[in-house]
């Protein structure tokens, strides 16, 4: 009984590390938090079970998707946005297939730093100035809440969320976010700009509103290449996790599992409503100080975050976290994975100064960060989706970059 209930504690701590980011994605794309944390809780539950519980990892509301979602939100409303949210899960079982198939070589050849790089870069600051808005308290195109009391707000879970990552030790390091949200939304309370009447009117207990998705193939379009970026990401934080507990992932269960089991909870979060999900490098971290590999922890955490998801009064106190206070949050959060994509390019020794890699760089930024849009009749491709597409065909057409001496990059003299 000890044991269970040690184990559960565990559980417990793993979802609270991850619990900023998970919740974040939702409250800053429209979508219900409730249904973001029952997304991750049935995802991870299911990944576990595909994997034979192997794997360490705890699947939480994915970054990648934020700009596309507030995109397809507006351009075909939450319906069709789900739509292409289950499409793209489709991503993760298309290379999980050719891993299978053709091992990771093909895969690496397919999409170099090169080629993620600079997508990554354009996740990010494609919806900057979404993140600036808010933090001036700009939503629809109306000032929502006060210039100068969203200026403060923002600054204050800036400040905070600073703070804890650069000088915080232990498992406090681990939230940033959290602790930005926490003091943020206390600060916000004391300014009279918290609105608690739907915290007081909603029930403690509720099954979270679902919206059914709808079919629609333009979002479908725009939203599958957006995966290519966060199932790399996944092969990356597996093999960190192997690191961390000593154990090669990727040859068991294998990586065709594990993407597979990542694909699945996508497409579940797609179902009901939720963000698609992914690996977090905070649960990571936890692993790292804890030193508790056992994967239980990260179903318990699952079980955790499905029972939370039927808490009425706490997601409504979720939603009714001010516009500011998220804002502040966003200026870092995006700016964190354009740098994400910087950091590829830089591990990689990606050399700009061929004119190879210069013009697919150049072109994904300017194409991404520009809002360039391609329509063929009823088709239109644009954002991530289109620099993805972009990226992986000049890297195929292109011919190798050599470097300064004329060596083609890669090779020994």
């Amino acid at each position: 009984m000890f044991g269970i209930l040690k184990q559960a504690i565990s559980g417990a701590q793993i979802l609270f590390v991850a619990f900023g980011a998970l919740v974040l994605v939702p409250l800053l794309t429209g979508l219900n938090p409730a249904m973001a944390l029952l997304g991750a809780g049935v995802g991870t539950l299911v990944f576990q079970w595909l994997t034979g519980r192997q794997v360490p990892i705890f699947l939480g509301s994915s970054f990648a998707f934020i700009g596309p979602i507030i995109v397809a939100m507006q351009a075909w409303g939450q319906g069709a946005t789900q739509f292409g949210l289950i499409v793209a899960g489709l991503m993760y079982f298309i290379v999980a297939g050719l891993i299978k198939w053709r091992g990771m070589g093909f895969i690496t050849k397919l999409l170099p730093p090169v080629v993620i790089g600079p997508v990554i870069m354009v996740i990010g600051l494609s919806v900057a100035v979404a993140a600036s808005g808010m933090a001036m308290g700009q939503g629809g195109g109306k000032q929502l809440v006060p210039y100068e009391t969203s200026l403060l707000l923002a600054a204050i879970s800036l400040a905070t969320t600073i703070i804890v990552a650069v000088f915080a030790g232990g498992m406090l390091r681990l939230v940033p976010i959290l602790s930005g949200v926490i003091v943020g939304y206390i600060a916000a309370a004391a300014l009279g700009v918290v609105d608690v009447s739907g915290v007081m009117a909603a029930p403690w207990f509720a099954f979270p509103h679902w919206v059914a998705p709808q079919v629609n193939w333009a979002a479908a379009l725009f939203m599958l290449p957006v995966a290519i970026a966060p199932t790399i990401e996944h092969i990356g934080a597996v093999m960190a996790v192997g690191k961390v507990t000593g154990q090669d992932y990727t040859v068991q269960p294998g990586l065709h599992r594990t993407l597979s089991g990542d694909g699945i909870g996508v497409c579940f979060a797609g179902l009901v409503g939720g963000p698609p999900i992914t690996t977090y490098s905070e649960v990571t971290g936890a692993l790292m100080i804890t030193r508790n590999f056992n994967a239980v922890i990260m179903s318990w955490a699952a079980v955790l975050a499905v029972t939370l998801a039927f808490f009425g009064k706490f997601n409504a106190i979720l939603t009714s976290i001010p516009l500011p206070v998220m804002g502040g949050i966003m200026v870092l959060l995006f700016g964190t994975i354009a740098s994400i994509g910087l950091k590829t390019l830089i591990d990689a020794r990606v050399d700009l100064m061929a004119p190879r890699n210069l013009v697919i760089v150049s072109v994904v930024l300017t194409c991404g960060i520009g809002g360039l849009t391609l329509k063929l009749g009823d088709f239109s491709l644009a954002g991530v989706g289109l620099v993805s597409v972009l990226a992986i065909v000049l890297n195929l057409i292109l011919p190798p970059a050599r470097s300064h001496d004329g060596i083609p990059e890669g090779q020994d003299i």
